[in-house]
């Protein structure tokens, strides 16, 4: 019966977000600072006072979810995980949950890594698209097809849970792979309000900076096995976890597969650390039998 610890990724964020910590706890209100000061602004009044529009900012919202996972994370006095994982941006949140990286050297690189992408975004116009009620390998058919035969970047980006997966590409590759899908039978195939193609190859120019940062960066032995997006498997060596934290960049996002890995090694109880309820939701679509509840 083991104790899993989850932590959420860019989209859970909303203003007002972790005010309460900030305002009750004093070593929160201590981490706060500390952010703001590495950061060089006050990010805490975004996340506290910011409009939804300034919260969907990929360089802001990145390192405000990473913020308020981390630090609700660090308030809790009887966290023990048995391991850990989390959603894309939610990894850098378990890495620092179970000892490999410090929060100081997991906030630099969270920033580094908002602001390439931000500049990624910046480069083609791309963008991403949820796919509902088809079965992953119909997805996996479909942008392969989409690229052979019209040249055009599209690749599973997000497998959430079975019957809810997300494309990312370039926005032609995903305004004629999304015909397809619903042509294939899809329920929905919606194309999302995100300015980037996430967990694509047209991160690429971000994955090269965010690279020589990772690389760069003191990667710790863990307290608990890690359960990485790109691999969805327990993962401990710091030299693996780092490339796989690296590959993330461009690869997809295996949540669906990471939950039934973690359950097949004993995980019975998910607790989500963070804003929002997104994984807790994810994890009962995919095994209702779990246990879930949230700390934000």
């Amino acid at each position: 019966m083991a104790h899993a610890y989850v932590f959420p990724g860019q989209g859970s964020q909303f203003s007002g977000m972790g005010k309460n910590l900030y305002d009750t706890n004093p070593m929160a209100k201590e981490l706060f600072e500390q952010a703001n000061s590495i950061a060089g602004f006050r990010i805490s009044d975004v996340m506290f006072t910011g409009s939804d529009e300034d919260l969907k900012q990929t360089n802001v919202t990145q390192p405000a979810v990473f913020l308020h996972a981390v630090i609700a994370f660090k308030t809790l006095a009887d966290a023990r995980p048995d391991m850990v994982a989390g959603h894309s941006l939610g990894e850098f949140s378990a890495l620092v949950a179970n000892g490999v990286l410090s929060f100081e050297d997991a906030f630099k690189l969270v920033s580094i890594r908002a602001k390439a992408m931000q500049k990624a975004c910046e480069l083609v116009a791309s963008t991403m698209a949820a796919v509902l009620a088809l079965a992953d390998e119909k997805v996996e058919e479909v942008c392969a097809d989409v690229r052979r035969e019209t040249g055009e970047i599209v690749v599973p980006a997000n497998y959430n849970c079975l019957g809810q997966l997300v494309i990312s590409g370039s926005v032609q590759g995903i305004e004629i792979a999304c015909e397809r899908m619903k042509a294939a039978g899809a329920k929905r195939a919606l194309v999302l309000p995100v300015g980037g193609a996430f967990h694509s190859p047209l991160m690429l120019p971000a994955k090269e900076e965010l690279a020589a940062a990772i690389e760069a960066a003191t990667f710790n032995n863990p307290t608990c096995p890690v359960y990485q997006n790109i691999v969805a498997k327990a993962v401990t060596d710091p030299a693996e976890i780092k490339k796989n934290l690296i590959e993330q960049l461009t690869g997809a996002v295996r949540w669906t597969q990471s939950v039934q890995a973690m359950i097949a090694d004993g995980a019975t109880h998910f607790t989500e650390v963070g804003p929002g309820k997104v994984l807790q939701g994810l994890v009962l679509k995919i095994n209702k039998e779990m246990i879930t509840d949230g700390v934000s």
